[in-house]
């Protein structure tokens, strides 16, 4: 039996679900992915796969097996790059799955730079708001703007993003500003509704934190969404600042309740734990926190000279 082969199928169908997706990953025809998957089983001498027509999950068994060969094939790929890398180039499919408005706003920007540098690498970045499953969607990092939840996965840290409660001039001389966090429940509120917290606002002052449930008219999963719907004056939005911050410059947007903030949010890059992190996952990190670390210093250094 080729137990690297029947590994390698096993990882695939786990991670995609489905055999003929596998196969597909794996250049191998559906047939030749179950071959791999029976002669496995058949070694171990237990089940390793629940199937269905359309679709296989790993059992209980399968589970076990699963991270534990994930870490093996990590290990071989850490072997073969520790021969090949002084020599090559990093090359290879690099699949990234990133927050649709920091695609477009910040990533897709800085996307020619990256591929200038590793000119032997492909990219393939998949842009989407929903919460993916990195292993179980097969990508190499994710990257996720949250207060993250305690997971198996890796994460690094790679710039604070902040927000602001923001509203066009024109619905704050309709309906007034408000002064005291309090004040929101006054006032339309445009929220986004996919945060841990729900539509709940959490804002801290000197006079400690306030929990709001604001009166919403509009929840998107898209900042982009309420910033344009802000600017219409349409209502309070509270919004990253990377987002806020062309419309903020041309007067389109201002800020609210400054003496109170909200908690911070980061942007991670999210990977599977593995004891050797792949190195087009590292290069690719670390050109993240290269480029996006000196534009949070920079941001940092005007916004100190302008008060």
């Amino acid at each position: 039996m080729d137990k690297l082969g029947s590994l390698r199928a096993f990882v695939k169908v786990v991670e995609s679900g489905s055999f003929a997706e596998a196969g597909r990953q794996l250049r191998l025809s559906r047939s030749a992915i179950s071959k791999y998957i029976a002669d496995l089983e058949e070694s171990l001498g237990v089940q390793l796969l629940n199937r269905t027509t359309r679709h296989a999950s790993p059992t209980e068994n399968g589970q076990r097996y699963f991270e534990r060969a994930v870490v093996i094939l990590s290990e071989i790929e850490a072997a073969d790059q520790a021969v090949t890398q002084a020599q090559s180039a990093p090359r290879g499919l690099l699949r990234v799955n990133a927050p649709m408005s920091f695609g477009t706003m910040r990533l897709g920007p800085v996307l020619a730079d990256f591929m200038a540098r590793y000119p032997e690498l492909q990219l393939q970045i998949v842009l989407s708001d929903d919460l993916l499953d990195p292993v179980q969607d097969g990508f190499d990092v994710t990257l996720r703007i949250a207060e993250l939840e305690s997971s198996s996965l890796i994460a690094r840290k790679i710039m604070p993003v902040a927000r602001m409660i923001c509203a066009s001039p024109d619905y704050l001389a309709r309906h007034g500003t408000p002064k005291h966090p309090q004040d929101l429940r006054e006032h339309a509120s445009l929220t986004y509704g996919f945060l841990l917290t729900g539509n709940q606002w959490k804002l801290t002052g000197s006079d400690g934190d306030h929990w709001i449930q604001p009166a919403w008219s509009l929840c998107v999963n898209n900042a982009e969404v309420l910033r344009d719907v802000a600017i219409k004056g349409r209502g309070l939005a509270l919004l990253p600042e990377f987002i806020a911050a062309d419309a903020l410059r041309k007067g389109e947007l201002r800020t609210v309740l400054d003496d109170y903030s909200a908690p911070q949010l980061a942007l991670y890059a999210v990977y599977p734990p593995t004891r050797h992190l792949s190195v087009k996952v590292r290069l690719f990190i670390d050109f993240l926190v290269e480029r996006f670390g000196r534009d949070v210093d920079e941001a940092a250094g005007r916004r100190a000279t302008t008060r």
